[in-house]
């Protein structure tokens, strides 16, 4: 098959927080680039993954879930996810399967109506529902939009994610590769292990510490020779109190992340890590746009 006769195109998942777009996109890509967590706003960032076969090559782009914004950086995660869906040649909303359709699907409702992409409707989760709650939950959101597919997943589990891919390459235009077949994503493997370890932090933390945090990695180098990399990062939060939460008693909460990180960290790199952690408090980060631009959420210049 010559090059102009496979598809090539970007896919924005877009929803709200929590409804498993990170998930989806691991599942989709056949590995773990996004982090994942059952607290909401864990993406932040757009994060680009390519996903390539004989058919040719998806770019999914991950957004931020689209949520009332609090502070800057709240503006800058809704303002990445907006963006995104009008960059996109096919739109994956996804959503949950209940009849309850509440002021953040909304929301997101009325930006794919503005935006001009064919939408699908990726019902997600359908692994915790009966087939009849399944039916009246398409049947609501049938009502609210003319969806150009609507298909039901479960991105925890696989089911129905190999329809999906075929249903996506049906919507792309045919043309060029724009990455090399062997790529699986343009993030910085840097960042990957800052979000692997901000990962580790938010399964492990109390419910009001993870909004407040991000990470930096400072140092990332390989050895030599060969035998490891050494990495040293910092957890940054806003209060006092949150770092002597953070590090635990006798450092113990700051070992446990450390340790599920670089677990994570040395399956990316497929060699030891050394990773040393560092705990620091920037008062209100997420409202300064000095910090937030050191912290990476800044627009692409």
């Amino acid at each position: 098959m010559g090059e102009l006769q496979k598809k090539s195109g970007f896919a924005a998942l877009v929803g709200r927080p929590n409804v498993g777009k990170s998930t989806l996109m691991n599942r989709l890509i056949g590995q773990k680039i996004a982090i994942t967590s059952s607290k909401p706003q864990t993406t932040r960032n757009r994060i680009q993954t390519v996903y390539t076969d004989e058919r040719g090559q998806i770019i999914f782009l991950d957004t931020p879930g689209i949520h009332k914004a609090k502070n800057k950086l709240g503006n800058y995660m809704v303002d990445a996810a907006n963006r995104t869906m009008n960059e996109a040649d096919v739109i994956l909303w996804l959503v949950e399967p209940t009849t309850f359709i509440g002021a953040g699907e909304r929301q997101i409702l009325a930006t794919i109506q503005a935006a001009k992409p064919p939408v699908i409707l990726v019902m997600n989760k359908v692994d915790t529902v009966t087939k009849e709650e399944l039916i009246l939950a398409v049947k609501a959101y049938s009502e609210l939009h003319d969806f150009d597919e609507i298909i039901p997943v479960s991105a925890a589990n696989g089911n129905n994610t190999d329809h999906l891919m075929d249903v996506l390459y049906r919507y792309l235009p045919y043309g060029p590769m724009y990455y090399d077949e062997d790529t699986v994503t343009d993030q910085p493997m840097r960042q990957i292990a800052a979000e692997l370890i901000r990962e580790k932090a938010l399964k492990l933390l109390k419910d009001e510490i993870p909004h407040g945090i991000a990470v930096t990695v400072e140092k990332m180098k390989e050895r030599k020779d060969g035998s490891m990399w050494d990495l040293e990062a910092s957890i940054i939060c806003e209060r006092d109190s949150h770092k002597g939460i953070i590090i635990g008693k006798q450092g113990s909460m700051l070992k446990k992340i450390g340790s599920a990180a670089r677990y994570e960290i040395e399956k990316m790199l497929e060699m030891q890590v050394n990773l040393k952690l560092f705990v620091k408090v920037r008062k209100e980060w997420r409202d300064n746009d000095i910090q937030l631009k050191n912290f990476g959420y800044h627009d692409a210049e």
